[in-house]
């Protein structure tokens, strides 16, 4: 069994996403305001990375569920089990699982992503702006890497990501960015996200997260989006599939959601 143990970082308190802040996090029933998922996603990954190496980075994945909020300051221990992955405070609440696995089969198809411009002006989030089949604005990004700044904020310590391979945190993160760059938002919580490898990023890369709506519903009070994203490098080496869950419009009142 591989453990990393990690002091958590909200690594998002000044995010256009305010449920990383204290004060409005407290109004959605948070003592505080949250870890960003794709930070807490990027502890769970540790142990994988210790174990598989580039190997899982390059054609492995993960369905990652953040299930309870980690607050700033809080120890967080990941530990690897066979193909199940946990991050847990001291006191033993699991508040991230992830299930490994290995990429099998051929990617989706790249013609059913096509490249989008960003909205000029993004509307609000909606049951309009978000309907299942809407194809999002493309976010684009060069990688120059390593980019110390986030491995250090990722408290990071694995030699591998010196060598000019984008840190799965980063690369979850433009998931986010599609989302966020497409409508505006008010407080959101990054639910759940199933992703799948087909080559790194590296650096140099030019890449694009393309994406579409599949789903969106309610469930007790809180409005729920699923994406479709595929990440490309370079027009057309694929990256990354990601199934990405959020709650775009959280419940207000005492009792939080189920979610990190």
């Amino acid at each position: 069994m591989e453990v990393y143990r990690v002091c958590a970082r909200n690594t998002a308190p000044d995010s256009e996403n305010r449920i990383h802040d204290d004060q409005m996090a407290a109004a959605y029933g948070f003592r505080g305001g949250l870890v960003p998922g794709f930070t807490v996603y990027g502890y769970l990954t540790a142990p994988v990375v210790q174990r598989f190496g580039v190997d899982w980075l390059e054609r492995g994945g993960m369905r990652v569920r953040f299930l309870e909020p980690i607050y700033e300051g809080e120890e967080v221990v990941t530990a690897l089990t066979d193909n199940l992955v946990s991050a847990c405070r001291q006191d033993g609440t699991v508040c991230a699982t992830g299930e490994i696995f290995w990429t099998q089969g051929e990617p989706p198809p790249l013609a059913w992503y096509r490249e989008e411009s960003l909205p000029t002006e993004r509307p609000p989030a909606s049951s309009a702006s978000l309907a299942p089949g809407q194809i999002l604005g493309s976010v684009r990004a060069k990688l120059s890497l390593p980019d110390h700044a986030f491995l250090a904020m990722q408290d990071e310590a694995l030699t591998l990501y010196q060598q000019g391979i984008l840190h799965p945190a980063a690369l979850l993160s433009l998931s986010n960015q599609v989302l966020i760059q497409n409508v505006k938002l008010g407080p959101w919580i990054h639910l759940a996200s199933e992703l799948r490898h087909f080559s790194l990023a590296r650096d140099g890369d030019r890449i694009a997260a393309r994406g579409r709506v599949e789903e969106r519903f309610e469930r007790k009070g809180h409005q729920f989006v699923v994406l479709d994203i595929l990440v490309v490098a370079g027009g057309e080496r694929i990256v990354q599939h990601v199934r990405h869950t959020a709650i775009y419009e959280p419940r207000l009142g005492p009792a939080p959601p189920d979610t990190a």
